[in-house]
């Protein structure tokens, strides 16, 4: 059969299934009431009385049956006919009654009608629609079922057991069907407990809750009231609800940027503090807080680069991660430093063995490209009780825990206990008596001469500092420099030495004494920005003797960036200054740069001295490397007679030492060795 033949046949057998149609219609013809039949799928009316085409205001049926009704059809009431079909395909009997608003030419016609479902010729299910009345009703109340339809806000009523009475469109589409239960309604059967209970005791509840909708499961604000069922008088409860969605994931995702690490995905500080203070009281729990961090970090993004770093805290989050139980979290709280909230059982030590088997678990290498990178932490661990304990001084503990950790040689972990306690509350007063001791500049310089080996003289000294105790006296460097360091009060320290020690070398010039002076610059006092300012103010100052001035550095501050140190030095000693490496020989600077650096002196440091004639050939070597780079060495911490006899036999430029003076006080130094007279007699 030839494929025109066939269309022909389909045509003719349609024609002929629309005339049966219309011969079952015909009985509605004769109705006064408007009566038209609407093809759902395709947005058309397919059969319609005389009183229907005037109420659309069409000439004749076939003229209404050519419109395209989806024209000017907003998406709600495309969706709302959708749902219709699905329930009269379920269904078949079922019939609905609604007041509708028409728009017959863009006219306005509302009126109460009745629908029902009706089977088109070709099985597809289609609505039988009858206009039962007009409607005189107030336009607040026309506008208000308009808006029961097109509105997104879920509106349903249900008995108190539980089934749908009545759903809106948006419900409709919510829920997915007319068979909707209010238990089946939510997610977490909890949040129907929930709400229930509420009903029975107040009359209403209000909850933003995962609610089951037909695609997914989605976030409502959701409001339940009981009320009375207007058809039958009897209890019932209206929901209704907003899809909060959207809402609550940027809700949720600022909570999480609120409470979360970037980079790493652990909890934060804040977070941390509110989690410590919610603990409960009474629990029958232990609790311990471990705080780490890791070894030479800033060696790792020096050496490997600060990608390499952050790959480095990413892995050590994700092992912490996993070596944590239920009810521990993990916490970073900046840079390198991590704490660890635990929980266990009050018996056996469990907190103890649990610290234990985190610490064994975080070290261990990274591997970052090529690069394996060795990773080893220190801990701390500080015991509490949630309730009794303050945040704040439980973190101090374990923070003190972590100190002794790394003053103990690093990749280990110290257990808080009162001694440490009794001294870091020792350390942070000798903090404070400090800082106060700057401002009252009670800091002053005791100096050590330097002997020139071949005349004998005195031909420079060392500036040491000292602190003056208003009650305990004189104080050694020993007892306060190392907490000047930890505390950031070695810049404000290492300033106020050179401001005393430049004073006094322009006293001198003035005076007319050829006298240098030493000062040491600590590694934090070298990358302060303020140094080259300060350096630069005094330079700029009229006879000011920049060349009698030699600042001491220590070797390791050679290490890192050669091209930027070298810059900054030759700045240094293009303002005129001296550049001495004390200590020289402790480091690890490569030999293979010092020439690139601007050096004037070269300080033995005391240990190889100290072991003289044994470490000869350690001297004699730093010896020819200075004579190489044409920079004065000098042997400090010289004792006895047999290193002076040595060190003059091999030809040392310059000594320095308890064998000749111990540092002393100004005045003692201008009666001893800054007389007329030369310089110190030669030892015997």
């Amino acid at each position: 059969m030839s494929a025109h033949k066939k269309r022909r046949q389909n045509n003719q057998l349609n024609t002929q299934q629309t005339d049966t149609a219309r011969d079952l219609f015909a009985v509605v013809r004769q109705l006064a009431s408007p009566v038209w039949v609407f093809d759902i799928d395709n947005s058309r009316v397919v059969l319609a009385n005389d009183a229907a085409c005037t109420m659309w205001q069409a000439a004749s049926e076939a003229e209404l049956c050519a419109r395209d009704m989806s024209l000017g059809m907003s998406t709600t009431v495309a969706r709302r006919l959708r749902q219709y079909q699905d329930d009269f395909i379920t269904q078949p009997e079922t019939t609905f009654r609604e007041m509708w608003t028409l728009y017959p030419n863009g006219q306005p016609v509302s009126s109460s009608v009745a629908f029902c479902g009706y089977r088109l010729p070709d099985g597809r299910m289609a609505m039988l629609c009858e206009v039962l009345s007009g409607t005189g009703d107030a336009p607040d109340n026309l506008r208000s079922a308009e808006a029961l339809l097109h509105t997104d806000v879920m509106i349903a009523l249900f008995n108190p057991d539980g089934a749908a009475l009545y759903m809106n469109p948006a419900a409709r589409n919510v829920i997915g069907g007319t068979a909707g239960n209010l238990a089946s309604l939510f997610a977490d059967r909890t949040d129907y407990h929930a709400m229930m209970f509420d009903l029975d005791g107040r009359g209403e509840h209000r909850m933003v809750a995962k609610v089951a909708v037909s695609t997914d499961a989605t976030w409502f604000d959701l409001s339940a009231k009981l009320c009375s069922d207007a058809v039958t008088g009897k209890p019932a409860v209206l929901v209704t609800a907003i899809d909060v969605s959207e809402l609550k994931t940027a809700r949720d995702t600022a909570r999480y940027l609120a409470d979360r690490d970037q980079l790493t995905g652990c909890y934060n500080r804040f977070f941390l503090q509110r989690h410590f203070d919610a603990l409960p009281e009474d629990s029958g729990l232990d609790h311990a807080m471990l705080y780490f961090d890791v070894d030479r970090f800033k060696h790792v993004n020096d050496t490997f680069g600060h990608e390499a770093g952050d790959t480095v805290l990413r892995n050590l989050a994700e092992r912490a991660q996993n070596a944590v139980r239920e009810g521990d979290i993990v916490v970073r709280l900046g840079g390198d430093e991590f704490v660890i909230l635990l929980q266990c059982p009050l018996h056996n030590d469990m907190a103890q063995e649990r610290a234990n088997q985190v610490f064994e678990v975080l070290s261990g290498p990274v591997v970052q490209g090529a690069a394996s990178i060795p990773v080893n932490v220190s801990m701390g661990c500080a015991r509490f009780a949630p309730g009794e304990d303050d945040f704040e001084a439980v973190l101090r503990q374990a923070d003190i825990a972590l100190y002794h950790s790394k003053r103990e040689g690093r990749n280990r972990l110290t257990f808080f206990d009162r001694d440490m306690g009794r001294a870091a509350l020792a350390k942070i007063r000798l903090e404070t008596e400090i800082e106060k001791a700057l401002q009252n500049k009670e800091f002053v310089l005791h100096y050590q001469p330097r002997i020139d080996l071949k005349s004998g003289d005195v031909v420079s000294v060392e500036g040491l500092v000292r602190w003056n105790h208003p009650t305990r006296g004189l104080i050694p460097p020993n007892d306060f420099i190392s907490v000047c360091e930890e505390t950031g009060l070695i810049e404000t320290l290492g300033q106020h030495v050179l401001e005393i020690g430049f004073q006094q070398a322009h006293d001198w010039h003035l005076d007319g004494r050829s006298i240098d002076m030493s000062l040491n610059i600590s590694p934090r006092q070298f990358s302060d920005k303020n140094l080259m300012k300060t350096l630069s103010r005094f330079a700029a100052i009229a006879d000011f003797p920049t060349h009698r001035i030699e600042l001491e550095i220590t070797e390791n501050i050679l290490i890192g960036d050669v091209g930027a140190i070298a810059s900054k030095l030759r700045a240094i000693s293009g303002m005129g200054y001296r550049i001495a490496i004390d200590d020289f020989g402790t480091g690890y600077s490569n030999l293979a740069y010092i020439s690139q650096f601007p050096l004037g002196c070269l300080k033995i440091d005391q240990s190889f001295i100290r072991q003289l004639p044994e470490t000869g050939p350690i001297v004699s070597l730093i010896l020819a490397l200075g004579r190489q780079i044409d920079a004065t060495v000098v042997a400090e911490g010289v004792e006895t007679r047999a290193q002076y006899d040595w060190l003059a036999h091999h030809d040392c430029d310059q000594i320095q030492g308890f064998y000749f003076s111990r540092p002393v006080p100004l005045e003692n130094l201008d009666d001893h060795w800054l007389d007329d007279s030369g310089g110190p007699d030669q030892p015997e």
